[in-house]
């Protein structure tokens, strides 16, 4: 949020709203401008930059207390902008390295790695994040606190936080120059069975992904 929408809507931006606000808004721009592919050399280390970003504002939302709405009911925030665009232009800019393996829970025993991709956490994320910013638009910013609090604990602060260790795992493979063998195919398509997409996610776990694309830093 510019300077000036800020003397607009007369919010003080040093309110922990108007941080959080902007923080957000900052990271949606940015994926927007991203998934248009017109600089793939520098996607993965500023969507890095970027999802770090974001999750310090998760940060803040998760440390503070529970923020109550103002009314009971969540008011309509009109029509959901569509991600789908978004999500197939992330997977054609990111398509060798899109897919990677993750554990949802590190905490419950047991629990075999499961193939994802981060098109398509990044545009849920995206989602998530649209929804409380059009209460906080419509002046509803109890509201839109509220959502991006409660949605950080039960979506986007776990898919955000996966998709920083995949792309922080990938530039650091660059960085310190230890390529490593090409995926052999990892899809979350596949006609398969668990125990085969447990396997390959698995192996992906093990040697990660390294390749060419999107690896150059941001200047």
């Amino acid at each position: 949020m510019s300077d000036a929408t800020l003397h607009a809507t007369g919010r003080n931006p040093d309110d922990f709203a108007v941080q959080i606000a902007d923080q957000i808004e900052s990271f949606l721009v940015a994926v927007t401008e991203v998934a248009k592919g017109d600089e793939p050399d520098s996607a993965v280390p500023f969507l890095l930059l970027e999802v770090s970003q974001l999750l310090l504002a998760g940060g803040r939302l998760g440390a503070h207390e529970d923020i109550v709405p103002d009314e009971r009911y969540e008011p309509d925030p009109g029509p959901e902008q569509d991600v789908d665009i978004l999500r197939e232009n992330l997977g054609r800019l990111l398509e060798p390295i899109d897919v990677y393996s993750e554990v949802f829970d590190p905490y419950e025993p047991r629990r075999a790695p499961v193939p994802a991709r981060i098109s398509d956490d990044l545009a849920d994320v995206v989602a998530d994040l649209r929804h409380g910013m059009a209460h906080y638009r419509a002046g509803r910013v109890t509201e839109a606190l509220w959502w991006w609090q409660f949605s950080y604990f039960s979506n986007w602060g776990s898919t955000a936080s996966a998709t920083l260790r995949a792309l922080q795992s990938l530039v650091a493979h660059v960085r310190l120059n230890q390529p490593l063998a090409e995926l052999d195919g990892l899809d979350t398509d596949q006609g398969v069975g668990d125990d085969t997409l447990e396997f390959e996610a698995g192996q992906v776990m093990a040697q990660e992904i390294g390749g060419p694309l999107g690896m150059g830093p941001v200047k």
